[in-house]
């Protein structure tokens, strides 16, 4: 039998790993990869409109889809144009393989060669080499198993004189273990349990890296009478559990601060504990923090821990609640003390607002009581979107994705599109401030009207830059830099192929939401707001 061409080696290894769907741009360096993974392995492509944008929605369906999401670009500026995309992905920890095609290594003064390995290193995001085209199973195996264990985006680089050579290709997929056998003994778990055991108003807080384990940490909660709470990653995963907190945090209620004012052992699960979750530190002052995490990295990241343990986080809740069963030491009796109703209240909104503009919490609330409930949420980065974290609800964490991780926006309406692959049975919906649609939303609006999606995008629209529109009115400095006359998004939404309205006032938004629910495909609402009448960021 004949050898096959490095290129379909690639796409078979690629198809090897289970892998359905590929987003990317095609150039030189990966056309033809692209085309015997579509024509000969029967995958999927998504071309998206920028390269960057490929990254981010490869990153989205892996969180939604729990899968490794693919992505591929061909070199040079293909590969920079993916650094802010990169770096989003490797600080949300999502495994994401981008194959990137290189220039050849024989010519160094090739126009569009630059030193990949140095450029990727700088986001965070981890590389392998196609070493030979002998070792192609070996490479791309090598790149789907670090992606999973290290819980980030490696680049697999692919040198564009390799594509047209041939060599024998044998299936390589290494076998992943992502959770640790154990849980460390010895004085180690004795400490953490000890703290815990003698907490009289303990908390369990999950993050993002203990999304997994909700029965083993609810069970614990309840063995110790204890409230629960989630960093802004775990959003909603103790849904429908009387003494749920939600947000810890900066974004949580004022009497869910004041509860954990109160608290004096907080045990932390899978989370990294930065500012915002912390409040810059003051919600752990004189507690007792036991953080617990299968990433050592994280321990002791954001603040320094009581007590650690490196561990997978229902293995570790499973044996914490065995040693104080065996222990037959007594609940804490904290959830008695608390008042329910109030602890996800956050402050109703009014539907005062200037003429022309609609009140923003008021319009989030109406947007929560009609929007699908079965919804996939996505939000994007900006002056906007803490108060649609605390009002906007989601079913569960893998229903909600925050582009937050590096403080960018404009990567929203690409990740969106991304989730809407993953769950291609559900509507996303996707908020986004004015700055943020048109860095970064505009250019994939057309992408997701030509893929089908349902989607839902919401415009946090006050003509202006907000951050940065607040700091200049909270010092009483002329924010007219910060200002812009946009089109109008709605009309854009419509010259795109998809659909949008613009809300001026209440009518006009109780207008949109029946239009809403006659939806044929992408439709856009265009909030206009009152850039003087915005709740203040929380974070």
């Amino acid at each position: 039998m004949s050898q096959p061409h490095v290129f379909k080696s690639i796409a078979h290894g690629v198809k090897d790993h289970g892998v359905e769907t590929m987003f990317g741009l095609m150039g030189d360096a990966n056309l033809f990869m692209v085309d015997s993974f579509v024509r000969d392995f029967g995958g999927r492509f998504v071309p998206a409109a920028f390269e960057g944008s490929a990254v981010l929605m490869a990153a989205a369906y892996a969180r939604v889809s729990s899968r490794v999401g693919v992505a591929t670009v061909t070199h040079g500026p293909a590969l920079t144009n993916c650094i802010t995309a990169l770096t989003e992905a490797a600080r949300a920890h999502v495994p994401l393989v981008l194959l990137a095609g290189d220039t050849p290594v024989d010519n160094p003064r090739h126009l569009q060669g630059i030193d990949q390995r140095e450029l990727v290193q700088t986001t965070g995001a981890g590389f392998v080499q196609l070493r030979s085209p002998a070792t192609v199973g070996k490479d791309v195996a090598r790149a789907f198993y670090r992606a999973q264990v290290e819980r980030r985006p490696i680049v697999l680089n692919m040198p564009v004189e390799f594509m047209w050579e041939t060599a024998a290709y044998e299936m390589q997929v290494l076998d992943v273990f992502t959770t640790p056998g154990g849980v460390a003994e010895g004085e180690v778990l004795d400490n953490a349990i000890g703290m815990i055991a003698s907490a009289r108003r303990p908390l369990i807080l999950a993050g993002g890296g203990a999304v997994a384990a909700r029965a083993q940490l609810v069970k614990l909660a309840d063995r110790l009478e204890a409230p629960l709470a989630t960093t802004l990653q775990a959003k909603s995963l103790f849904n429908d559990h009387p003494y749920n907190i939600d947000i810890f945090g900066t974004l949580s209620t004022p009497a869910a601060y004041d509860l954990i004012a109160q608290s004096d052992c907080i045990v932390c699960f899978g989370t990294g504990l930065h500012d915002f979750t912390t409040d810059r530190g003051k919600l752990m002052k004189d507690k007792r923090v036991v953080q617990i995490d299968a990433d050592p990295t994280a321990i002791g990241g954001g603040m320094h821990p009581d007590a650690a343990l490196i561990a997978d986080a229902g293995l570790a809740a499973e044996t914490i609640t065995y040693w104080l069963d065996e222990a037959e030491i007594p609940a804490s009796g904290f959830t008695r003390e608390l008042d329910t109703e109030t602890l996800t209240a956050h402050p109703a909104g009014t539907a005062r607002a200037e003429e022309g503009f609609v009140n923003y919490v008021h319009a989030l609330e109406r947007l929560e009581e009609a929007l699908p409930k079965d919804r996939v949420l996505v939000t994007d980065g900006g002056r906007f979107m803490t108060e649609v974290w605390c009002r906007v609800s989601a079913p569960d964490p893998r229903s909600f994705v925050s582009t937050v991780n590096f403080g960018a926006i404009g990567l929203g309406l690409q990740e969106a599109i991304g989730a809407g692959l993953a769950a291609p049975d559900r509507p996303v919906v996707l908020f986004s401030g004015d700055g943020g649609f048109m860095m970064g939303g505009i250019n994939e609006f057309n992408t997701a009207v030509r893929l089908g999606l349902d989607l839902i995008v919401i415009i946090a629209n006050d003509s202006a830059y907000g951050a940065e529109h607040i700091q200049f009115v909270d010092r009483q400095m002329d924010p007219s830099l910060t200002q812009f006359h946009w089109p109008s998004f709605a009309q854009i939404a419509k010259s795109l192929g998809g659909d949008g309205v613009e809300v001026r006032s209440d009518a006009e938004l109780e207008t949109a939401l029946t239009a809403l629910r006659d939806r044929k495909g992408p439709f856009l609402i265009d909030l206009r707001l009152d850039p003087m009448d915005v709740p203040p960021m929380r974070i």
